[in-house]
């Protein structure tokens, strides 16, 4: 068989990506080889989930240590390193217990599905309605994708689930209007991350943790994206001082193996008793270990403290290219997740940068067409921020003629 190449791809994968020309082969830290032996340096972190970049010597020593003890054995039975990570968990977070997935998605169906179950067992069936912002992104499941409040992601596949509504995302009033004694949860991420790299503002979500005590409702925080370290703290809530009851974490938490979590106190966990939920893969040994070595690399002071210095360097280097260039209205985010928001003249053609961006060498990412979004390596060496700053400035300059 020849090498696969990219127009394999298109032979042979079902066509719901449109992946970019080259293909990555090789990576260490924050940079990338493509099968030319191109490099690139990588500000997009497998969409926020290269914690430490590639490679990184902690993960790749748990991977090879407990890949020669024992890869699977299912829910049937638990396993140290599982058991070694929700302890983790644990002890730096608001959460009692923890149930272990495999994704983002998994991550949100568990904690909505929990939120439903203990909500209907505490209250009564008509305690069942799920409020979510719109423009929010909750994964691909089809529950969560009709949680999400983006119809694009969730038109076309038939009839959707009954009791959700949608507030907008930072006003108040919006969720103070739907919220009533039948909600059983609100879920929200305190920075949207497919919807542009939006911050929830510190009002809006100590308003939103109110109603939800008043109305008994459960307040979910969707932290996949803004989660282990990304923000400067372990998770954003803490970024706030606003506690959720559920928090489903995925993407960074591995560090780049797959592996989801959904943390919440006892007194709520005890409604997910014996058979209400599972996942066949879920806390498998290999994803386990591997992310308690990225967990124990992240949670430092050292690293936590570096996320925001490093962010304050990305905010330098923007403010002086968008000088230069003028492209941008706007830089937003939280730590080492940013978003790049264009002017309105140059609406829609944030994939047009991203093209320029890997042609000189820099792999970065979309927020929706109109916001470059950033979400490296949170251990990235500043010389590698500098470097791929510099390939941003010239593919801006060539965006703008």
């Amino acid at each position: 068989m020849s090498q696969p190449s990219r127009p394999d791809f298109d032979q042979y994968m079902v066509p719901n990506y449109a992946p970019a020309a080259f293909v990555p082969v090789r990576g260490a830290g924050s940079r990338v080889w493509d099968q030319a032996g191109k490099e690139y340096l990588d500000f997009s972190g497998g969409i926020a989930v290269n914690a430490l970049g590639h490679c990184h010597p902690a993960a790749v020593a748990a991977l090879t240590e407990q890949g020669s003890k024992l890869w699977h054995v299912s829910n049937v039975f638990t396993n140290e390193p599982a058991l070694a990570l929700a302890e983790k968990l644990v002890e730096a977070t608001f959460a009692d217990k923890v149930f272990f997935c495999n994704s983002g998605a998994e991550a949100n169906e568990a904690a909505l599905k929990l939120a439903r179950r203990a909500s209907i067992e505490r209250f009564g069936e008509k305690k069942h309605k799920v409020l979510s912002a719109l423009n929010s992104f909750h994964g691909r499941t089809f529950f969560t994708v009709c949680v999400g409040g983006q119809p694009k992601y969730s038109d076309g596949f038939g009839p959707k689930p009954e009791g959700i509504a949608y507030f907008e995302y930072n006003n108040l009033a919006s969720l103070e209007a739907l919220i009533d004694d039948e909600t059983a949860c609100v879920i929200v991420e305190p920075i949207q991350g497919e919807g542009g790299v939006t911050p929830a503002t510190q009002a809006f979500l100590e308003g939103v943790r109110a109603l939800c005590t008043k109305h008994n409702a459960l307040l979910i925080f969707d932290e996949v994206q803004s989660g282990m370290g990304r923000t400067g703290h372990l998770y954003a809530y803490q970024a706030y001082g606003v506690t959720p009851d559920i928090l489903s974490s995925a993407k960074s938490l591995g560090g780049g193996f797959p592996i989801g979590a959904m943390l919440t106190t006892s007194d709520v966990a005890k409604h997910l008793a014996v058979g209400t939920h599972g996942t066949t893969y879920g806390g498998n040994p290999l994803a386990c270990a591997v992310a308690g070595a990225v967990f124990g690399v992240v949670n430092t002071p050292e690293v936590l403290a570096g996320v925001n210095t490093k962010r304050t360097r990305y905010e330098a280097a923007l403010a002086r290219i968008n000088g230069e260039v003028g492209v941008f209205a706007e830089v937003r985010g939280l730590g080492l997740l940013i978003g790049a928001e264009l002017k309105s003249e140059y609406a829609g053609r944030a994939k047009d940068i991203l093209g320029l961006a890997a042609e000189e060498g820099l792999m970065v990412l979309m927020a929706g067409p109109n916001v470059i979004r950033f979400a490296p390596s949170l251990v990235i060496d500043d010389a590698d921020i500098d470097e791929g700053m510099a390939r941003f400035a010239k593919a801006l300059r060539r965006f703008v003629g």
